[in-house]
């Protein structure tokens, strides 16, 4: 995984994931830190060949509010570090 060895769990960042449409883009912004990376075969019943997987890079981010997010990571997602928060 490209991603795993520059944002390891602990990390706080800012994914940005861009969604294209017909005629425009959808954007969507997630902050937390890192928890950990996993690569796993789609849910998808119909992508399933005999031989063929189709596998997705997965992130799992724990928000400020403590919620646990699992995001799908493909080109249109853009990770940024932050700086650690402070108390």
């Amino acid at each position: 995984m490209k991603w795993e060895a520059e944002f390891p769990p602990g990390t706080p960042v800012r994914v940005r994931q861009v969604t294209k449409r017909r005629g425009r883009s959808l954007e969507a912004v997630v902050v937390g830190v890192v928890v950990e990376w996993e690569s796993a075969p789609t849910g998808s019943w119909y992508v399933h060949g005999k031989k063929d997987r189709l596998w997705l890079e997965r992130l799992k981010l724990r928000k400020a509010d403590g919620e646990i997010t699992l995001l799908v990571i493909d080109d249109g997602t853009h990770l940024a570090r932050l700086e650690p928060a402070t108390d």
